[in-house]
């Protein structure tokens, strides 16, 4: 037997040697991992007593001063590492969430700390009227405890006034300007765009009102879309105006003629927005920021610490001055909330999905310590399956004797409505956007686009629907046919599932779906939701229909996050880290996670190629 052959010794000494070079780096890595975890550990820790030592605890006759930046929201977009990394990066996520407002001036007005607020609602750039009317109710029963609010700002837009118009005051700077206009809701419309490019977009809807789907098809808007957003949008700019004439003390018909007639009273004004505001009542008077300091103090306001401004506290700082609830084995109310797009699978907070959200009502279902559960919703809609998926969970929790009372916020349509309609009780503010009982279906295919590039599509099948699917080929007039059939049993579930939750006749729950959209106060005279009220008139509701009594805590279920990241967030929000940050020490911008841009054109961007993609949505915010 012949022996195998012996490596020459120089090739035994160079793998020797490069196996010592591999065992080399690699306890070389060993070693800077363990040394960085050592020089990490100890950050953290010089860092937590840091932060711990250079924490103010809140003082007597304060102003919680209220000053919200971005959009109001009922869930953060961004998970909490994310927006800790952002923040410590010096780009805070531009949002504050809903119950953080209404948890912090519900808590104020029984704190003897606090004095006052002071709200400037500028910079809050996107919110629903159904959650600003939720907060001026908040600061109307903070005011009926004997402390004022004091609104200013440097200029308002209709939606920072709505919010602004419940202080006792409320006070615009001299250079400044209100600027109350009405509601429009213009959309893109993109067919002549398809056409240019050869995609041929196929659209199937029940209800001659159920427009969602529209740009895709036509170059303009429907009569028909037009005759429904009229209506409904008339129906909530009346609410409006109501409201603003009831807190400004001022004729309804007046208000909305000085508003119609807003050029010739501005030309009037000499192009003075200020003035204008002030001669129609709408403010109480104009001062700079300084002058609203010195306002304070000779109201009895404290300066601050350094012995200039006034002794404030912000939302932040307030609300980690407040102690946080110890009864969570105590039975209660849980909430889930429901915000933004319905697609399916997994998604995190900030948007809705079928498999997650269900997932959250099934675990507040589970829960012995959960009596009841309040389903917040805020959506516009989105797939249908998905939403059929929430709905189940919301009826199998009510099979198990578990109430559920959904809570509508600025929007609950479509999709949004189907989610809540197997509810307990349905409540809804008189402003939310509501109804839009209807789904559509949508293809796309792209012959005539291959065809402008020189490419064709051809072969053989072994039957007549193999292949109709294939985007590359047109759709024959079977296969539409077979989507339309698909679509109007889709409808008629969606309108025999909520004529059965709801207790009344196909016929009547027809008649006022079609697509059509309401405000809650109409949704409200045709059956759709039960009460108005917001999410405190929800929970309330809940813990009664579970007999809880008077007292019991309110959770939130989410999804889970690491106490890490918990522990990253608390230390971003602290005042070891803002002085830090007034130094210009920042984490590098690769920590801010990337905005988003939503366009008309999401929703056929997002439709899934060679099959028929079937929707309860709306696209109904008005600006």
């Amino acid at each position: 037997m012949a022996t195998p052959p012996q490596l020459p010794a120089k090739y035994q000494t160079n793998r020797f040697i490069t196996l010592l070079r591999v065992l080399a780096r690699s306890l070389n890595r060993l070693r800077l991992v363990i040394i960085n975890a050592i020089f990490f550990g100890v950050l953290i820790l010089l860092l937590t007593l840091m932060w711990r030592g250079e924490s103010h605890p809140l003082q007597d006759q304060s102003v919680l001063v209220l000053a919200p930046h971005g959009q109001l929201v009922e869930q953060y977009s961004a998970n909490p590492l994310q927006r800790s990394l952002a923040k410590l990066a010096g780009e805070p996520l531009k949002q504050v969430r809903l119950r953080d407002m209404l948890r912090a001036i519900g808590a104020a007005a029984k704190d003897p700390r606090i004095t006052r607020i002071v709200l400037n609602t500028s910079q809050l750039h996107s919110a629903g009227f159904a959650a600003l009317r939720e907060l001026g109710a908040a600061l109307d029963r903070f005011r009926a405890h004997g402390k004022p609010v004091t609104a200013w700002a440097p200029s308002l837009d209709q939606k920072q006034y709505y919010l602004a118009m419940h202080a006792d005051r409320v006070l615009l700077d001299p250079q400044g300007a209100l600027m109350i206009s009405g509601l429009a809701n213009y959309r893109l419309f993109y067919k002549k765009l398809l056409d240019r490019i050869g995609v041929k977009v196929h659209l199937f809807r029940v209800g001659q009102f159920k427009s969602a789907a529209e740009p895709y098809v036509l170059d303009h808007a429907s009569a028909a879309a037009k005759k429904a957003d009229r209506f409904w949008m008339n129906g909530l700019w009346d609410e409006y105006l109501d409201e603003v004439a009831k807190h400004r003390k001022i004729d309804p018909a007046t208000l909305r003629a000085d508003i119609d007639q807003l050029p010739a009273k501005i030309v009037h004004a000499r192009g003075d927005l200020a003035h204008w505001a002030l001669g129609v009542h709408l403010i109480d008077a104009t001062a700079t920021r300084a002058q609203l300091i010195s306002m304070l103090r000779r109201q009895g306001v404290p300066p601050g610490r350094s012995g200039f401004g006034i002794r404030a506290v912000d939302l932040s700082a307030y609300l980690e001055a407040l102690p946080h609830p110890t009864h969570h084995s105590a039975p209660g109310v849980t909430v889930v909330v429901a915000e933004g797009e319905i697609n399916a699978g997994w998604r995190e907070a900030g948007s809705i999905g079928g498999k997650s959200t269900a997932a959250l009502i099934r675990a507040a279902r589970e829960d012995r310590h959960t009596r009841a559960i309040v389903l917040r919703v805020n959506s516009p809609g989105g797939e249908t399956w998905s939403s059929e998926q929430i709905r189940r969970e919301v009826a199998l929790t009510r099979a198990a004797g578990k109430p559920v009372v959904v809570s509508m916020g600025d929007v609950a349509a479509s999709g949004g409505y189907w989610i809540a309609m197997n509810a307990s009780r349905i409540f809804a503010n008189p402003n939310t956007i509501t109804g839009s009982i209807g789904i559509f279906g949508m293809y796309y295919s792209i012959p005539d686009t291959l065809a402008k590039l020189g490419v064709s599509s051809d072969g053989v099948a072994t039957s007549p629907m193999a292949g109709a699917f294939d985007t590359r080929r047109p759709l024959a007039p079977n296969t539409r046919k077979l989507i339309q059939a698909i679509v109007d049993k889709g409808y008629r579930d969606f309108v025999g599932s909520v004529a059965k939750a709801r207790g009344k006749s196909i016929g009547a729950i027809n008649a006022i779906a079609q697509g059509r959209v309401w405000t809650g106060r109409q949704a409200l005279k045709r059956g759709l939701v039960d009460q108005l009220g917001g999410l405190d008139e929800a929970i309330a509701k809940a813990a009664s229909l579970a007999r809880l009594g008077k007292h019991y805590p309110v959770r939130y279920k989410e999804l889970p996050s690491s106490v890490f990241a918990q522990w990253l967030l608390s230390l971003s929000h602290s005042a070891m880290v803002a002085t830090l940050q007034s130094y210009g020490l920042h984490l590098p911008q690769m920590f801010v996670p990337p905005s988003t841009l939503t366009t008309g054109l999401d929703l056929l961007l997002k439709a899934k190629p060679g099959k028929p993609n079937t929707y309860a949505y709306c696209f109904c915010t008005p600006n």
